[in-house]
């Protein structure tokens, strides 16, 4: 049992004992660094129930606790805060307890119900961009921090590969594009049908430009410019079936999905079920006919079918158009429906989209539980915030948007360079360098785009990112493998193999532990409860920032108090384990957030 858990039931036994009060609650936080003491517990919560002044309430309870708890081997109070001093043994017993666990802090799947995360969800017009990479970073992560904290998850995406946006590109590369493919050009297929909604753009352009320079006003011109009329007129013959519009259609969705396939392998994200909206974008209207009926829609004199949520504080919404055809809402009805369908175990979901569209995802919500489905209520927004490069703000449109896959390769070269100027590489081959700056360039955006609350927006600077000081990605890794070094010097210097048990010297020479082995132990004892929080407040920061605390805190040990040049053996062997202990949380939350750890730097 953690000690959190030991000293509510014996907070609570105090008070009972002392006061004759039923305590409902006990609040605790960890002891300042200028206080001694390792756990507090927050006395002024407690004067809603007991009366009197609350140090003097704090040194009662301490006393109690002193007396009858044997982990508790002192204590003082500051005003209303008790500061437990905790006995060495305990954590010592609770090193060895876990010190052989494997992925220690990741809960067994426990759960029958699961829960599905979806992330990613790009159109088929153009590559993955800086945004998309926030997204699908956020999502997996979600996802992997469910998992560990017992969850059964599903990972999937809904891949928007219909409507007019698709047909711009369509048409343009029928207009321009002389028959390339991937193949010919040497472009990745996404990126060389992005070439193509980018070319769409600049014609239409000019034909609005030529239409106002004929006199005719800018808003008829925008929507009477004959490109535009042709992609209009391709859509509805893609709606009807046309051979030729399909094919085109399918061979080009064909080969933007190869080219989001190499940029997710590059990027380490993976899905368990993919969704397209060529097979949604006609699901839930029959939900819509059902909800008529049951009272959740009404319809309109027009024909149009309608939600009033204004009891709700939203407005009215609409959920099928006066010519019977959906609108996203519908669309997005029908899909989460059909996901239960296709997994009955599903009792939950994360949809991970930028925060323009919380409104959406409220009404969304909503109507689902208005139709009655239990799940509804497990249903969550992911909501996050944009990226922003110092240059300023991105537009797919006019092909001014940061590629994801450039700017994995650029994170991967601004590695190389930094990595190059710290010569420490010595030994390695060019294809280990290579491995080395990859990991180190992604861990770098990976880690400064999740340690942010997802819901703050972001200014994302590459080249501070990769700084191999400071809340980075490249500072934990190097000290991972800083530890591993430590660890490959004890076994072949020394002959220390922190493989087995404590117990060999628990109790003998190991008796009272240093207060920076002390910490380190503490914040081990957290992660379990840190993965919790984190699956709790769907937010990976709070492992890239604990992971971050941890790291900060060994750096502070291994300048501090000696490893290998320990005299006494049993405090040798004890700090070995514990600093391979740490290494292994360090991957475990890496892990988490998608990011690979490397033995050497």
């Amino acid at each position: 049992m953690d000690i959190q858990s030991i000293l509510k039931a014996k907070v609570k036994e105090a008070v009972k004992s002392i006061f004759d009060i039923e305590l409902p609650s006990v609040e605790f936080q960890p002891t300042r660094k200028d206080f001694e003491g390792d756990i507090t517990v927050v006395v002024f919560p407690m004067l809603r129930h007991i009366k009197g002044n609350p140090e003097q309430i704090g040194k009662q309870i301490g006393t109690f606790l002193e007396e009858q708890v044997k982990e508790v081997s002192g204590f003082n109070v500051i005003k209303g805060f008790l500061n437990l001093i905790i006995d060495d043994a305990f954590y010592l017993h609770f090193f060895d307890s876990i010190y052989e666990t494997e992925n220690y802090g990741y809960a067994v799947n426990g759960d029958t119900d699961a829960i599905m995360v979806e992330y990613s969800s790009p159109n088929t017009n153009k590559p993955l961009h800086l945004g998309h990479i926030r997204n699908n970073l956020l999502g997996y992560s979600v996802a992997e921090i469910l998992k560990a904290s017992g969850k059964k998850v599903y990972k999937t995406q809904i891949i928007n590969d219909r409507g007019i946006h698709i047909c711009k590109s369509m048409l343009a590369w029928q207009r321009f594009g002389n028959g390339e493919t991937p193949e010919t050009t040497g472009l990745k297929g996404d990126q060389l049908v992005g070439k193509y909604y980018v070319a769409f753009d600049k014609a239409y352009k000019a034909e609005i430009g030529e239409l106002t320079a004929r006199g005719i006003e800018k808003d008829k011109a925008e929507k009477e410019a004959p490109i535009l009329l042709e992609a209009q007129e391709m859509l509805r013959k893609w709606e009807a079936g046309d051979d030729a519009v399909v094919d085109l259609w399918t061979t080009m969705n064909g080969w933007v999905y190869s080219g989001f396939e190499e940029t997710y392998k590059n990027l380490g994200v993976d899905f368990d079920k993919l969704y397209y909206e060529s097979d949604t974008y006609l699901l839930g209207k029959d939900v819509v006919e059902d909800g008529l009926r049951k009272g959740v829609f009404y319809k309109k004199d027009d024909g149009s079918v309608w939600i009033d949520l204004t009891d709700e504080g939203l407005d009215e919404k609409i959920v099928l158009r006066s010519d019977g055809t959906a609108v996203y809402m519908t669309q997005d009805i029908g899909t989460a429906i059909q996901r239960v369908k296709d997994y009955p175990d599903i009792n939950g979901m994360v949809y991970t989209v930028g925060n323009e569209q919380d409104y959406h995802f409220k009404v969304l919500f909503l109507i689902l539980k208005k139709l009655g489905f239990s799940w509804a209520k497990n249903l969550y927004h992911l909501s996050y915030g944009m990226v922003d490069l110092p240059s300023g703000k991105m537009k797919s449109r006019e092909g001014t948007v940061v590629d994801a896959d450039e700017l994995m390769e650029d994170m991967t070269q601004t590695a190389a360079q930094l990595s190059e100027e710290l010569g420490k590489l010595e030994g390695y081959s060019d294809a280990e360098k290579q491995d080395l700056y990859r990991i180190i360039g992604l861990g770098a955006l990976k880690y400064y785009i999740l340690k942010v609350d997802p819901k703050k927006r972001i200014l994302f600077d590459p080249q501070e990112s990769v700084d191999f000081q400071g809340n980075t990605g490249p500072f934990i890794q190097y000290t991972y493998a800083r530890i591993q070094s430590i660890l490959r010097k004890a076994d072949s210097n020394q002959g220390i193999t922190p493989s087995a048990h404590l117990n060999d010297f628990v109790g003998q020479a190991v008796e009272e532990l240093h207060p920076k082995e002390k910490e380190l132990i503490k914040l081990i004892q957290l992660f379990p409860e840190v993965i919790d929080l984190a699956a709790e407040n769907y937010s990976p920061a709070l492992i890239a920032n604990y992971v971050y605390y941890l790291v900060k805190e060994f750096n502070s040990f291994y300048q501090q108090v000696s490893i290998l040049g320990e005299a006494d053996e049993n405090k040798k062997i004890l700090r070995v384990r514990l600093s391979k202990k740490v290494g292994e949380v360090i991957q475990s939350a890496f892990q988490l957030l998608g990011i690979q750890v490397p033995d050497r730097m």
